[in-house]
């Protein structure tokens, strides 16, 4: 059970604080993400909901919650016209980059259906994959994607419908007379017949969405989850959080990743304040500060590139490089960097993946709080996070108000595979028996990520119970322990451990790791030592990091073997390594 949510708290203690709001908000009575919206635009309709960059007239604009709860409408309205003589079931796939309209044809698809939120960077192998495996009725695309839906619309059989956002694509003669195209400017401004009414609002138990977690190990599953679910998730993420009427979101992660979708549109759409777009990764620093946010939600990835862009700032500027070595010199470089990131952001939080603690310290240190947090596609996905007065480092935070988090079978050090219960927690895979039978267990979400829990209930995570490494000797290693020690080095950017075998003995007897230099660290020691840095002392040096930082570590957690990659990882859209490819 959810504790009632409240805009400004939730009443209840929170991380040793006592928080209490004069009344609740009427909207969080909603029991679906449709409702939600209606009652947010009853309540203050002529609000900001959106803002984004109109790139026909060069400026920002506006939509307020009143002007996106009718775009949502009809987006709804086409759907259930398209679809009120089949009998199949209404699945909007929408595969579409940073576009103001994501957040109205997503409200709309599961107000008359089913929302399939999908990422236009995956192959084109699994984006086919999602539609087929979802059974995809109709896909909302930019030209680029529905050119590659059209090409294989024949081995999509649930597809009817393609409404395309740019261009004017037509499908091939072989399915010309099933398959139908539609411009998405025709589809909010098309007449509907009167024996079309609204579709009604759904049960909370109904499914609103199926998303494609990005997955680290191979090919992604489809997350059932339900208005309630979802709605859940908002109300406890409120509970715990304080929103500030004069709080503004800034969106920078793509909303078919379950934490911006929750965390920066469902949260700020349920507390009544906007949600400013990027117009994308490359003018972030430059859109904060004509937006001037309040509120960051990232992940690790986008956080140490904006400290690295920062760090950049600082040395090409001779008085800040200056004032950063003075007493006091934080404080007065932390003000610039406040100020260059628009001058009001209060709040970054962090989730999707485990943060380097450097990068997290770095930004404490120049007076700008990272809160982490922790979940899972599975959950909504929020299950902990770490209370902002009172962070605890180091930690994923407590689990958030309505929802249980427990270790299961834990060692003499406490440590387990962490479980979920609540509200929030997904009813399985779709087409997934098998999946959903070992991940979804009495209720539980088995996380399958390694932990343990304090005395206070601050969740420490220690990795991935499948990433576990285990040798000849039966000694278990946590691959991300050892990164995490690697990357302490300020000449590391990223590492990876891998288990090593030795003479085709299946199990590991030895522990290898490859690391990536850190190039401008390394560019900085060539500049004090007056000449270029030989491939050779780079590998010695990076060498001789692995062993210092792995030597306070048992010796079977110790690397054997070292390999240098010039390359990042590849990795997920949530900045996880995919371990799969270097195994």
């Amino acid at each position: 059970m959810v504790p009632e949510a409240r805009i400004e708290s939730d009443g209840t203690r929170y991380g040793g604080r006592q928080v209490s709001a004069p009344r609740p908000d009427p909207v969080l009575k909603a029991q679906s993400l449709p409702e939600l919206l209606e009652l947010r635009a009853q309540h203050t309709p002529a609000a900001t909901a959106l803002r984004y960059f109109d790139s026909g007239g060069n400026h920002w604009t506006e939509k307020s919650f009143a002007e996106l709860h009718r775009s949502a409408l009809l987006n709804a309205l086409f759907l259930a016209d398209l679809f009120r003589d089949r009998h199949v079931p209404t699945r909007a796939a929408i595969i579409m980059g940073r576009r103001p309209q994501w957040p109205e044809v997503f409200f709309g698809a599961c107000w008359a259906g089913t929302a399939i939120p999908v990422d236009p960077q995956l192959p084109e192998e699994e984006i086919l994959h999602i539609l087929r495996d979802s059974e995809a009725s109709v896909v909302y695309a930019e030209s680029e994607h529905a050119d590659l839906v059209l090409q294989y619309c024949d081995t999509l059989h649930s597809l009817k419908h393609v409404v395309i956002f740019t261009g004017a694509t037509q499908p091939p003669a072989g399915r010309a007379a099933g398959l139908q195209v539609h411009m998405y400017e025709t589809v909010v401004q098309r007449p509907h017949p009167e024996s079309v009414v609204p579709p009604p609002v759904p049960s909370p138990g109904k499914l609103a969405a199926i998303i494609y977690t990005s997955g680290t190990t191979g090919r992604p599953h489809g997350v059932l989850l339900t208005h309630h679910n979802l709605v859940s998730n908002v109300k406890s993420c409120l509970a715990a959080v304080r929103i500030l009427p004069s709080d503004d979101f800034l969106l920078v992660l793509p909303l078919h990743h379950s934490f911006a979708l929750t965390a920066s549109l469902l949260v700020p759409v349920a507390a009544g304040v906007p949600v400013s777009m990027v117009r994308s990764l490359r003018t972030v620093t430059e859109d904060m500060q004509q937006l001037r946010p309040t509120i960051l939600l990232t992940v690790p990835l986008m956080l140490y590139k904006m400290k690295e862009r920062a760090v950049h700032q600082i040395r090409r500027s001779p008085l800040t490089r200056v004032l950063s070595l003075l007493p006091g010199g934080s404080r007065i470089v932390g003000f610039r960097i406040r100020r260059s990131l628009g001058g009001r952001l209060r709040m970054i939080v962090v989730g999707g993946a485990a943060c380097d603690a450097r990068v997290l310290r770095w930004f404490r240190r120049h007076g700008i709080p990272v809160i982490e947090g922790y979940g899972l596609t599975e959950a909504s996905p929020v299950l902990t996070l770490n209370p902002p007065e009172k962070p605890r480092p180091g930690s994923a935070g407590r689990a958030l108000p309505g929802i249980e988090i427990r270790i299961h079978d834990p060692g003499p050090d406490g440590v387990g595979e962490i479980i979920a219960r609540g509200p929030n927690i997904s009813s399985g895979y779709h087409n997934d028996p098998e999946a959903t039978a070992a991940t979804f267990r009495d209720g539980w979400l088995f996380t399958g990520d390694l932990g343990r829990l304090d005395a206070e209930g601050f969740l420490f995570i220690t990795g991935r119970r499948k990433n576990l490494i285990v040798t000849a000797e039966g000694k278990n290693i946590n691959p991300e322990e050892i990164e995490a020690h690697l990357l302490r080095s300020p000449y590391i950017a990223e590492a990876l451990a891998l288990a090593s075998s030795e003479d085709g003995k299946p199990r590991a007897e030895t522990l290898s790791v490859i690391v990536v230099p850190h190039m401008e660290a390394l560019d900085t020691l060539a500049e004090k030592r007056h000449r270029p840095l030989a491939e050779q002392e780079i590998h010695a040096l990076l060498r001789e990091e692995v062993r210092r930082l792995t030597s306070p570590l048992p010796p079977y957690k110790r690397p054997r073997r070292i390999r240098v990659r010039y390359e990042p990882f590849e990795k997920t859209t949530t900045g996880k390594i995919k371990r799969f490819l270097y195994v």
